[in-house]
């Protein structure tokens, strides 16, 4: 009888080392009773959908749930078929710091970069 093997699930999402950095920067001012920050995606902007990352204080089981040495990053469920493969960078320059996503599922994003559809 054959051996049957199980892959592993890729993680819906890559962080580098300045994004975890920063989520354990987030997570060392979070509000108490915060368990980790959360990556989402509404409906918002021009373009349909748009990347949130919130403090969240209860996990949900049908998120995905991804350790970083400084704390949690859940993935919200309903997010997770449009961020599968993409990657979660910090970038800070002169101007602006925030989180910058590579996500090769974005089929268009608006002009400022705020939205995405897929």
């Amino acid at each position: 009888m054959a051996e049957t093997k199980i892959r592993a699930r890729p993680t819906a999402v890559i962080l580098t080392p300045t994004a975890e950095a920063r989520v354990g920067a987030l997570m060392a001012d979070a509000p108490e009773g915060a368990i980790g920050v959360k990556l989402s995606t509404p409906q918002r902007g021009c373009s349909g959908l748009a990347y949130s990352v919130d403090y969240v204080t209860q996990a949900d089981p049908f998120d995905e749930k991804i350790e970083t040495p400084g704390g949690v990053l859940y993935i919200d469920g309903g997010s997770v078929l449009y961020l599968v493969g993409s990657t979660m960078d910090w970038v800070e320059d002169d101007f602006t710091a925030g989180f910058v996503f590579a996500n090769p599922n974005a089929k268009g994003s608006c002009g400022c970069g705020e939205s995405f559809t897929v």
